[in-house]
């Protein structure tokens, strides 16, 4: 099976992502992403999935993965049950660890760790301990001192003293192939863009194809239409900024996840989610607040 493709919301001003979730939650499906991931589950147990790896995970489970590895974590739970907080989540893309790598010589000491990463890194409880606070803090924090809680972090990894390597060497390569394909190109450059009315005659060109071909293939690769799948990459971001940033406006998420107009927004948002945005946004923080007053 295909992995999805995770849209990360980095937001303005910020260099990296910091956040948490419950179970269920949108982003629990065998996906991947661009960025580096420290993923720290705190509650429940079940099944996890990291490239052709699989094991069993519990509260305080600490991973780091590379950008565009595989990964999933399923947990065990009653049905109809609602876990308010299950993971705390940092996702950070190579841009910044290679600008923050170009700054600080001091960066040199955490490169084993994120050639290593690339096939996914289980730490020992100990420091699945250490982190916890830290990254709790980082979190709630803003401005500077979310930078120097990141570098603690990171600083804690790389010295950590016990870390098992997941992926196999062989699943890391064959991945490395799949995204030099050409569609995936394409693909890449859509979510890149996803703010731009890009054609399928640009993305077309970049496969080398007709556009017709490419419209061929593209349904092929991904089972939907091009229109289709932008609009559900848009709201899946949408979904994110909503849950991620309680302050930001509707109307201001539309223009950034690239719809043009705010109807247009909320009927795809309606078609795709069953409820408007102001509705999902509530939904999932009167669930929290019932989880969390029982």
């Amino acid at each position: 099976m295909q992995p999805d493709l995770e849209l990360v919301h980095i937001r303005k001003g910020e260099s990296f992502a910091a956040w948490k979730h419950g179970y269920p939650f949108r982003t629990v499906r065998w996906h991947f992403h661009p960025e580096y991931e420290i993923h720290l589950v705190v509650a429940t147990s079940g099944k996890f999935y990291i490239g052709d790896h699989v094991g069993e995970f519990g509260p305080g489970q600490l991973i780091m993965t590379g950008p565009n590895l595989p990964q999933n974590w399923i947990s065990t739970i009653r049905p109809g049950e609602i876990v308010p907080q299950r993971t705390e989540v940092i996702q950070f893309p190579e841009s910044f660890i290679d600008g923050a790598r170009c700054a600080f010589p001091e960066m040199e000491s955490v490169r084993n760790l994120l050639e290593r990463s690339r096939r996914g890194l289980l730490f020992d409880d100990e420091t699945g301990a250490a982190v916890r606070p830290l990254m709790r803090a980082l979190i709630e924090a803003r401005g500077v001192l979310r930078l120097g809680l990141f570098f603690q972090i990171l600083d804690l990894l790389a010295n950590a003293p016990k870390s098992q390597t997941l992926a196999s060497l062989s699943f890391v390569m064959d991945m490395e192939r799949a995204e030099e394909s050409d569609m995936n190109r394409a693909i890449g450059h859509l979510r890149e863009n996803l703010h731009e009315p890009l054609s399928e005659t640009e993305l077309s060109d970049l496969t080398g194809q007709s556009q017709s071909a490419f419209s061929r293939s593209f349904k092929r690769h991904t089972g939907t239409t091009l229109v289709r799948y932008r609009n559900q990459m848009r709201i899946d971001l949408a979904c994110h900024m909503l849950l991620s940033d309680p302050e930001a406006r509707v109307a201001d998420i539309c223009y950034d996840v690239g719809f043009s107009n705010l109807s247009n927004f909320n009927r795809h948002f309606l078609k795709l989610k069953k409820m408007s945005p102001s509705e999902f946004r509530a939904t999932f923080a009167a669930n929290q607040t019932i989880r969390m007053a029982s």
